[in-house]
């Protein structure tokens, strides 16, 4: 199956690949998937997680196998011939998926797809991003970052290299974040405090982010509301593609940095961001990187900014 679908950028739309486990459907963006392939020989690693069916190598890279079903809490199969990989890339990782079936590709519209409430995510557990509505059947798209995050910890924020950061002295330059995961606001929002940025101003998709900053220009409060943004790609409403094209088109707020903080920074996305106009592109897990890539955008800001 062709996954290479290129779309405009800063569109709002996004391409995502539907598979079944358990007769159950669900999706991930296409974007972060690099092949899918035929089950094949799998080796096992001993004393590796339980979700962990093993490694394989196509084409000299080593790809670790995730049980997809077992990380859901489903029954094992172990009949699992006919079983299909989905090899990924994201947060520099190279990740397979066993997952049992792989149905096709549809186009959407992020506004098309509805954020998880409470009753489906609980606080601090969640794995679904969001829910299709518009097709034939739901479709959950999974937060996979977060799957492999449970399995392997140390994919998580690198929040330990803060402390090679040295001592840093508090910066009250307003600072708009766009992303959708409770988790990661929480945790980006503690890494940024530590390394001495205090007002943040933070959002839970790129439409809640661009209707603060209309807000701000019907007050004129630009100059003082916001020095910098910083924006994940993938968010329910609008993603951080669309929400850099419309700064980018506005005269009163073009000037801002920003800068993309995301799983999905990948030669591709990297070639997107840059023709919309992002300052910086980072992966998630190097938050230290996103430190010093703030100081190095606002390091012309006045002085009066900070307290």
């Amino acid at each position: 199956m062709d996954t290479n679908i290129l779309l405009e950028s800063g569109t709002n739309e996004l391409e995502v690949l539907e598979f079944t486990i358990a007769g159950n459907h669900y999706g991930i963006n296409v974007a972060k998937v690099r092949e899918i392939l035929s089950m094949t020989d799998i080796t096992p690693v001993p004393n590796s997680h339980p979700c962990i069916e093993g490694i394989f190598m196509p084409r000299d890279i080593i790809i670790t196998v995730i049980n997809l079903a077992k990380a859901l809490g489903f029954p094992d199969n172990p009949e699992r011939k006919n079983n299909m990989l989905i090899v990924t890339n994201f947060n520099n990782l190279n990740i397979a998926f066993d997952v049992e079936q792989v149905l096709g590709i549809h186009r959407v519209s992020w506004t098309d797809i509805v954020k998880p409430d409470a009753t489906v995510n609980a606080p601090g557990a969640g794995i679904a991003t969001g829910i299709i509505k518009k097709l034939e059947s739901l479709i959950i798209v999974l937060d996979f970052e977060r799957i492999v995050e449970d399995i392997c910890p140390e994919t998580s924020l690198k929040v330990s290299q803060l402390a090679e950061l040295g001592e840093r002295e508090r910066n009250n330059i307003p600072i708009t974040i766009a992303e959708d995961s409770p988790m990661l606001q929480k945790l980006v929002s503690d890494a940024l405090t530590q390394a001495g940025y205090t007002n943040l101003h933070i959002y839970a998709n790129g439409q809640e982010a661009w209707d603060s900053l209309l807000e701000l220009k019907k007050n004129n409060g630009v100059d003082y509301g916001v020095k910098c943004i910083i924006t994940d790609i993938e968010m329910p409403q609008m993603d951080g593609h669309r929400l850099i094209r419309l700064v980018r088109n506005d005269e009163a707020l073009k000037h801002l940095p920003i800068i993309v903080f995301s799983s999905l920074i990948n030669d591709d996305m990297k070639r997107k961001g840059e023709k919309l106009g992002a300052n910086a592109q980072i992966s998630k897990p190097e938050i230290a990187q996103l430190v010093s890539c703030i100081d190095n955008l606002i390091i012309n800001i006045s002085s009066d900014d900070n307290i």
